[in-house]
């Protein structure tokens, strides 16, 4: 089914129900909208740190310690 008439579906079953109802129904889209927002806007902020210069000094800095350091490994 196009995106068309999905929503003409929904407003013509939007219409038959009650109020209580259409509020819940409200309401639980809010909620997803609010979910997809915050999703896109994580992945918005791990683009911008995946791809900001800001730590770019941290490579230029030797290793402090190395795998010679430890005292004991795991496997």
């Amino acid at each position: 089914m196009t995106r068309d008439k999905l929503l003409k579906k929904a407003v013509m079953n939007l219409k038959k129900l009650p109020d209580h109802k259409l509020q819940e129904i409200t309401d639980y889209m809010d909620f997803i909208l609010k979910s997809v927002s915050d999703q896109e806007l994580v992945q918005g902020m791990q683009v911008l740190a995946s791809t900001s210069k800001a730590y770019d000094f941290l490579k230029e800095d030797e290793d402090l310690y190395t795998v010679n350091d430890l005292k004991e490994t795991y496997k």
